[in-house]
């Protein structure tokens, strides 16, 4: 095997163990962005937060990327953001520059009043090749609202990556929109 792809297995492995230990609940019954129910739940904050947890995320989606041209990561506000944030600093520290840059859920009704934000002064969406992540995905509403918002705004989607997918419907949702979908990993990996 060779040693950037052990490296990777031994990663995705690490960051599976701090999922389980910081973000993975099991209970009677929570209630899901998408409005359904679950006896589980993945809240990815404590993950995303962690220094560990914030680079290995990081460094698994770069993996991932390494073969996709990209000029920007991004996604949906509140999940999209520390995700972003972290691939365009440890993207610096590797040498390819992959800035972030986050969608609102609705545009301010003051400053510049701009739906999408983190862009330099005078710069659009229009023609850049773009990544959308998010935390984690049932149905893949809230990374399609994204998605169809930058499309609108002239951005090509190159692909989606979430950190976990429910297995919920999100592939399904992203194939019939035409969109490419990697997840990191998928309730396979907690369900053991």
């Amino acid at each position: 095997m060779p040693v950037k792809s052990a490296d990777r297995t031994a990663r995705r492995a690490r960051l599976i163990e701090i999922i389980k230990e910081r973000s993975f609940q099991e209970g009677p019954a929570f209630k899901l962005a998408s409005g359904k129910t679950s006896t589980f739940y993945f809240n990815m904050k404590p993950t995303m937060l962690d220094s560990e947890g914030a680079y290995l995320i990081a460094s698994l989606i770069l993996d991932q990327l390494e073969n996709t041209e990209a000029d920007l990561i991004g996604g949906l506000e509140m999940g999209a953001v520390p995700i972003a944030s972290g691939v365009a600093a440890v993207s610096y520290t590797q040498g390819r520059k992959l800035p972030a840059f986050f969608v609102r859920k609705q545009a301010k009704e003051h400053g510049t009043q701009a739906l999408v934000e983190g862009l330099a002064k005078g710069e659009s969406m229009s023609g850049k090749k773009v990544v959308v992540v998010e935390d984690v995905t049932t149905t893949g509403g809230s990374a399609l609202k994204a998605a169809d918002a930058l499309r609108a705004a002239g951005a090509e989607i190159v692909s989606v990556i979430t950190v976990v997918d429910r297995l919920d419907g999100a592939a399904e949702t992203f194939a019939a929109a035409g969109l490419k979908f990697e997840p990191l990993l998928t309730l396979a990996d907690f369900r053991s």
